[in-house]
C-alpha cells in the first residue's frame, strides 16, 4: 500500500471510528500468521500502543455470516498475538444491516464497529482512482481489479455509467 493509501486510510479511521491513535497499515498479511480458511480482507494495522485495527468495507448485506466470518478474524488475530483487535466496517448506503447490536461471548478479546455512512462505495473507490489519476500515479493491479468490478458492484441502474468510466480510464490512461 502507498503511503498516501496508507494516509487516507488511518484518515478514515481516525474521522469515521475516531479512532486517533497512530497507526501503521501490515503490508504482508502473512507475517500475522492468520489460519488459512479465515476471512482475510480489508486492511490490518497496528497501533502504537499494541492494538491491531481492521479496516474494511462491507460492499454485500451485513448479515449473521458476514459478522460471523468478521468475529472469527478477531478471534484468530487475538488468538494469534494476544493483542486487543478493533474491527471497524464501513457499510456504503447500499447495503443493509440484517442483524443487531448485541454481546459476542469469547475468549478474545475484540471489538466490531460499523459505520453506515451515505456515499457509495462504487463511488468512493472510482474518485480515490480518478485522483490517482490527476496525480499522475500508476494505478496499481489492486486499483484496476476494483475498477473492473464496479459495473457488477453498483446498482443496476448505474451499471453504464461504472462501465463508461472503467473503459475510458482503460482506454486513456492505463498503459
Amino acid at each position: 500500500m502507498s503511503k498516501q493509501h496508507n494516509e487516507v486510510k488511518t484518515k478514515i479511521i481516525q474521522e469515521t471510528f475516531n479512532d486517533k491513535r497512530k497507526m501503521k497499515c501490515i503490508e504482508d498479511k502473512d507475517e500475522l500468521g492468520l489460519d488459512g480458511h479465515v476471512y482475510q480482507g480489508g486492511d490490518i494495522f497496528i497501533t502504537d500502543d499494541g492494538q491491531f485495527v481492521g479496516l474494511d468495507f462491507q460492499q454485500t448485506d451485513f448479515d449473521e455470516h458476514e459478522l460471523v466470518k468478521h468475529v472469527e478474524l478477531a478471534e484468530n488475530l487475538y488468538e494469534k498475538h494476544k493483542r486487543f483487535v478493533n474491527l471497524y466496517l464501513i457499510c456504503p448506503k447500499n447495503v443493509n444491516v440484517c442483524v443487531r447490536e448485541c454481546e459476542i461471548r469469547s475468549d478474545a478479546s475484540f471489538a466490531i464497529k460499523l459505520a453506515c455512512i451515505q456515499e457509495d462505495l462504487c463511488e468512493i473507490t472510482l474518485n480515490h482512482i480518478k485522483e490517482k489519476i490527476k496525480r499522475n500515479e500508476m494505478l496499481t493491479n489492486q486499483d484496476l481489479k476494483a475498477l473492473e468490478e464496479l459495473p457488477v458492484k453498483c446498482r443496476k441502474e448505474d451499471r453504464n455509467y461504472y462501465r463508461t468510466e472503467y473503459l475510458k480510464i482503460i482506454n486513456r490512461y492505463h498503459y
